[in-house]
C-alpha cells in the first residue's frame, strides 16, 4: 500500500466531510470519496474497503440526527435495520459469483428514471405522517423490510445510487415525503454499510490510518447534512437527490465507454 502524507490524509478528510454532507441528504457520497481514494494511490479493493470504513460513520451520524428529529418510524426501523444488514451481507457474498460490471447498464437506466421520478414528483404525502396517519399501504412495515432486503443486497453487491434508490422506493411504495424517505433510507444504509465494513475488515481491506481521519469528516458532514434536510425539508432533498442520481448516471455512462 502506498504511504500517504499527512497533507493527503487531511485532504481526504475534507472530501469525506463534503461526501457526508451530500450523502446524508440524498445519498451519493461515494461518488466523491471512492475516486478520491483511488486518486490518492490506493488499489481498488483497498479503496472500496476503506470507503466503507469511513462512510459507516457518516450514515450513522445522519441516522441519529434524523432519529432525534422524529423523522424515523421506530417500528419500520426495527425491520429495516436487520433486513438491510442481512441483504448487504448476502449481496457481498454474491460479488464472487457475478461480475458487478454487468449491472452498470441496468443501474444507469434506473438512476436516470429515479432522477426523473424525484424531479417531477409533486404533492405532500408527508402530511399523512405529520397528522399521525398510518402509511399509505397497510403492509407498510413488511414492504419496508422487503425494500431494505433488496436494496441492501444491491449495496453489498455493487452500491452506486443506494441512497437514491431507497428514497425512491420509500416514496413510491410507502407514500413518504422526501425528507422522511431520506431519514428511513439512512437506517437501511447504515446497516448495509456496517455489514459490508465487517466483511472488508475481516479480509484486511480497510486502511484504518486513512479511514479514521476520513470517518471524522464523514461524521461531521453526515450530522450537518441531516440537520439541513430536517430544516429545509423536501425541497432540499429533491434538488440534491436529482443532482446525485444524474451525477452517478453520468459517471456510469463514462465508465461504459
Amino acid at each position: 500500500m502506498p504511504s500517504l502524507s499527512p497533507l493527503a490524509i487531511s485532504a481526504l478528510a475534507l472530501v469525506a466531510f463534503a461526501a457526508g454532507l451530500f450523502d446524508a441528504i440524498a445519498g451519493g457520497g461515494g461518488l466523491l470519496t471512492v475516486p478520491a481514494l483511488l486518486a490518492a494511490g490506493l488499489p481498488p479493493h483497498l479503496a472500496l474497503g476503506t470507503n466503507k470504513g469511513q462512510s459507516v460513520f457518516g450514515s450513522g451520524a445522519a441516522m441519529v440526527n434524523y432519529w432525534r428529529s422524529g423523522l424515523i418510524d421506530p417500528a419500520r426501523a426495527r425491520v429495516g435495520f436487520p433486513f438491510g444488514l442481512v441483504g448487504s451481507a448476502g449481496g457481498a457474498a454474491l460479488v464472487l459469483a457475478v461480475p458487478a460490471s454487468s449491472l452498470k447498464p441496468i443501474v444507469l437506466v434506473l438512476l436516470s428514471a429515479a432522477a426523473l421520478f424525484i424531479g417531477f414528483r409533486r404533492g405532500r404525502p408527508e402530511a399523512r405522517a405529520a397528522a399521525g396517519l398510518p402509511p399509505r399501504w397497510q403492509g407498510g412495515t413488511v414492504t419496508a423490510g422487503v425494500i431494505a432486503l433488496v436494496i441492501g443486497a444491491y449495496d453489498g453487491f455493487f452500491g452506486p445510487g443506494t441512497g437514491t434508490f431507497l428514497i425512491v422506493a420509500f416514496v413510491a411504495l410507502l407514500g413518504d415525503g422526501l425528507a422522511r424517505a431520506s431519514a428511513a433510507a439512512k437506517v437501511v444504509n447504515f446497516a448495509s454499510n456496517l455489514a459490508a465494513l465487517a466483511l472488508f475488515a475481516w479480509r484486511g481491506l480497510v486502511v484504518w490510518q486513512v479511514a479514521l481521519p476520513m470517518a471524522a469528516g464523514q461524521l461531521c458532514g453526515g450530522w450537518i447534512g441531516a440537520h439541513l434536510a430536517v430544516r429545509r425539508g423536501d425541497a432540499l432533498v429533491r434538488r440534491v437527490a436529482v443532482l446525485s442520481a444524474l451525477a452517478l448516471a453520468i459517471k456510469l455512462a463514462l465508465d461504459l465507454r
